[in-house]
């Protein structure tokens, strides 16, 4: 196995990136699991968009879809999934690096230094969770499309694109707020963290809203894709 600081997700394979997620040295960590859940669900959504035909008309309420324009669209979320692929797996390395530098800032001796790291340190992965968040919910979109649009003997996949995708915003959101709250630990209240950080504040509150979003297109099609699970 190569050294805990070579492994990455762009270049190691899942065996060693597993192996060395399971270790106990944080790097990585949660921050990047949520990167490569990510990753898969933009995979899926590639995939399942890739089995796609456009149609006429596949919507319930009678909306009529001219050919090309699906043909464009589907396009438009293969690009677009492939890209959002890619960047994921930076993110998750992106993670990886400001989780280690938040472990090298508390394991600091105590200090005016270590408290100017741990805030630095903990606003860099406050950040970086944010960033992430942002390019899942920039994806919720183009999955409920799918949803509605594609190939219906792969809508059990959609809804393993939404877990996947639920699973990255859910581990952001979780991430940027403890790190928020982790700069008490150089001397800020809560309420100041608010007051000095508003936009990264504010970001977790959305994040809140986009698995509220996720939630809601999952149920909406969870009768197609467990019909054993439906009520009578």
């Amino acid at each position: 196995m190569a050294d805990a600081e070579e492994i990455t997700t762009q270049d190691s394979t899942l065996k060693e990136w597993t192996r060395a997620l399971a270790e106990p040295i944080g790097s990585p960590g949660g921050g990047a699991g949520a990167g490569v859940m990510l990753a898969i669900a933009a995979s899926l959504t590639s995939m399942v968009a890739g089995y796609t035909e456009p149609t006429a008309d596949r919507s319930e309420d009678g909306r009529g879809y001219q050919r090309a324009t699906q043909q464009a669209e589907l396009e438009a979320v293969i690009a677009g999934a492939q890209k959002l692929r890619r960047r994921a797996l930076e993110l998750a390395d992106e993670d990886a690096e400001a989780s280690a530098a938040f472990g090298r800032a508390f394991a600091m001796e105590r200090g005016p230094e270590r408290k100017k790291a741990i805030h630095e340190a903990s606003l860099g992965a406050a950040r970086s969770s944010v960033i992430l968040g942002e390019h899942a919910t920039g994806a919720i979109a183009d999955l409920a499309w799918l949803a509605e649009y594609g190939n219906p003997a792969l809508i059990a996949d959609v809804v393993v694109a939404f877990g996947a995708l639920r699973a990255a915003l859910t581990g952001a959101r979780t991430n940027a707020s403890f790190d928020l709250a982790a700069l008490k630990s150089s001397g800020s209240s809560l309420d100041q963290v608010r007051q000095q950080h508003p936009e990264l504040w504010a970001s977790v509150e959305a994040l809140d809203d986009a698995i509220v979003r996720i939630d809601a297109a999952t149920q909406s099609v969870d009768d197609r894709a467990a019909p054993t699970d439906a009520q009578d």
